[in-house]
C-alpha cells in the first residue's frame, strides 16, 4: 500500500466499501459528500461559529448601548439647549422691556426738561414784561411829572407877582431859621 490507488484496489477496502455500499451515481455521491463535509464543518466549526456569533452579538449589543448612550447624551444636550434658549428668550424680553422702560423714562425726562425750559422762558418773559411795564410806567410818571411841573411853573409865572414872591421868600426864610434853632 504504497499510494492511494493501492488502497482503493485492495481487497480489504472493497469489503469495507461493500459494507457501506458504493454509489456510482456522481450526483448523489456529491450530495452525500457535501452532507458529510457540512456535518463535519458543523461539528468541528460549531465552536468557531458560535464564538464568531457571540462576538458579533456582543459587538451589536455594544453598538446599541453606545448608540443609546449617545441618544441620552444628545437628549440631555437638547434639553440643556432648550433651557438655555428659554433663558435667552427671557433675558431678551427683559432687555426689551428694560429698553422700553428706559426709553419711556428718557422721553418723560425730555418732556420734563422741555416743561422746565418752557416755564423758565415763561418766567423770563413775564419778568421782562414786568420790567418793561414798570419802565413804561416810570417813563409815563416822569413825563406826567415833567408836564405837571411845567404847568405848575407856568401857573406860578402867571400868578406869581412880586408880593406873592416876597411872601414865599419870607416863609422859606422862617422855615430855615426854625430848622437852625432846632439844630443848635
Amino acid at each position: 500500500m504504497e499510494n492511494g490507488t493501492d488502497l482503493v484496489f485492495s481487497r480489504k477496502f472493497w469489503t469495507l466499501a461493500n459494507s457501506f455500499g458504493i454509489n456510482t451515481n456522481l450526483l448523489e455521491t456529491n450530495l452525500i459528500n457535501l452532507g458529510v463535509v457540512l456535518s463535519l464543518l458543523v461539528y468541528f466549526g460549531k465552536g468557531v461559529l458560535s464564538n464568531l456569533l457571540k462576538n458579533r452579538r456582543l459587538t451589536i449589543l455594544n453598538t446599541i448601548r453606545d448608540a443609546d448612550e449617545r441618544y441620552k447624551e444628545a437628549t440631555d444636550k437638547l434639553k440643556q439647549a432648550i433651557i438655555r434658549l428659554q433663558q435667552a428668550k427671557i433675558k431678551a424680553d427683559d432687555i426689551r422691556i428694560n429698553g422700553l422702560s428706559q426709553m419711556e423714562r428718557e422721553k418723560q425726562d425730555l418732556i420734563d426738561a422741555a416743561d422746565g425750559d418752557s416755564k423758565r422762558l415763561e418766567d423770563s418773559k413775564n419778568a421782562t414784561i414786568r420790567f418793561e411795564k414798570q419802565r413804561a410806567i416810570e417813563q409815563v410818571r416822569q413825563q406826567v411829572s415833567c408836564l405837571a411841573l411845567e404847568r405848575a411853573l407856568e401857573t406860578l409865572k402867571n400868578r406869581l407877582n412880586s408880593e406873592l414872591h416876597l411872601r414865599m421868600i419870607d416863609h422859606n426864610i422862617g422855615l430855615l431859621k426854625a430848622m437852625e434853632s432846632t439844630v443848635e
